[in-house]
C-alpha cells in the first residue's frame, strides 16, 4: 500500500479494519452498525479496500497446539547475496511455514514455522532448510508461548 492509499483511509475505514481484524466473519450489517454507517456504505468501503489490496484476505486465527502443531519457532537465515527470490520460493514450499520476511541486520530472512513437535522441527531445519544451497546458516528460536495482537474495539 502506498503512502497515498494510506492517507485515503479515513476514521471509518480504520474502524472497519479493526473490526474485521477482530472478527473476519462479521457481517456487513454488523460492521455498519458498529461504525455508524449504512450497510451500503460499509459494503462499498470493504469492497474498495479489498480491490485496493488494503484488505488482502480473511483468515482464521488458529490455536496451533490444539490443531496438532505443538512446536513453533522463529528461524533466522543468512543467505547468499541476491538469492532472496529463489530462496523465498523454496521456503514457501516447506510444510508449516506461516510467515517469511526479508529483513535487515545480522540475518537476512526471518520465518515463523509451526510443526507437530520438536522432532518435526529438527527435520525441517536440519534436513530441509539447511539443505537449500544458498542458505549459509540458520538460528532457531523456540516459541514457548504466543499471544496474538488483536486490535482494540473500534
Amino acid at each position: 500500500m502506498s503512502a497515498e492509499q494510506t492517507s485515503r483511509l479515513d476514521r471509518v475505514d480504520r474502524a472497519i479494519l479493526r473490526l474485521l481484524q477482530q472478527d473476519g466473519r462479521a457481517s456487513v450489517r454488523s460492521v455498519a452498525e458498529r461504525v455508524h454507517v449504512s450497510r451500503a456504505s460499509a459494503y462499498a468501503r470493504i469492497s474498495r479496500m479489498v480491490d485496493e489490496g488494503v484488505i488482502r484476505g480473511f483468515t482464521a486465527r488458529v490455536d496451533h497446539e490444539k490443531s496438532g502443531q505443538g512446536a513453533s519457532a522463529y528461524i533466522t537465515l543468512k543467505i547468499v547475496q541476491n538469492s532472496w527470490r529463489t530462496i523465498r520460493e523454496q521456503l514457501l514450499e516447506l510444510p508449516g511455514v506461516a510467515h517469511i520476511a526479508l529483513v535487515g541486520g545480522e540475518y537476512d530472512v526471518l520465518m515463523l514455522v509451526h510443526t507437530a513437535d520438536n522432532r518435526a522441527l529438527r527435520e525441517l531445519v536440519l534436513n530441509r532448510i539447511q539443505a537449500i544451497p544458498d542458505v549459509l546458516g540458520t538460528q532457531t528460536m523456540l516459541v514457548f508461548e504466543e499471544t496474538d495482537q488483536v486490535p482494540p474495539d473500534a
